[in-house]
């Protein structure tokens, strides 16, 4: 799995929204918070209205705004819903499995199993609230803490 701009840049969209509740904010104004250029925002952001995750609004004082609550937008889904699977091979992947001749005795698959359900741990336990409240924690020894939060959000 690898995230390309397209997941990045939706991200950077979605917490500058998130950042800004109920205000809607005009597709030159997120470009330039944003550092994404403004054709293809209009891209992404139609992507995301499709998806359920912003509304838009038309006018002249039109733009953007985040459809659901922060804490229902789940960062797993999103990067789902933009990039495809999560799992790094094919012969890994929940989703998109894809076969391989030499799948029987593979001594690979384990790994990448293991790798696609390490990250689908981490993005699918963090909400865009989780983002916005930097709750995000770093590995320390062998400790495993992914998203702080003092409840768990709603929804989950």
């Amino acid at each position: 799995m690898k995230v390309s701009s397209k997941g990045e840049y939706a991200l950077r969209a979605l917490i500058l929204l998130g950042n800004n509740p109920g205000k809607v904010l005009g597709i030159q104004e997120i470009s330039e918070k944003t550092l994404v250029s403004v054709h293809y925002l209009e891209q992404l952001l139609l992507q995301l209205k499709k998806l359920g995750y912003v509304t838009s609004k038309r006018g002249a004082k039109g733009g953007y705004t985040l459809h659901l609550q922060a804490e229902e937008i789940n960062i797993g889904e999103v990067i789902r819903d933009l990039e495809g699977p999560l799992s790094p091979m094919g012969c890994a992947s929940i989703t998109k499995y894809e076969p391989c001749p030499l799948e029987g005795g593979c001594q690979l698959k384990p790994l990448w199993t293991l790798v696609r359900d390490t990250i689908a741990y981490v993005l699918e336990r963090t909400t865009l609230e989780d983002l916005l409240q930097n709750r995000i924690t770093k590995l320390e020894g062998d400790d495993f803490v992914v998203v702080k939060r003092t409840s768990r959000p709603t929804g989950s």
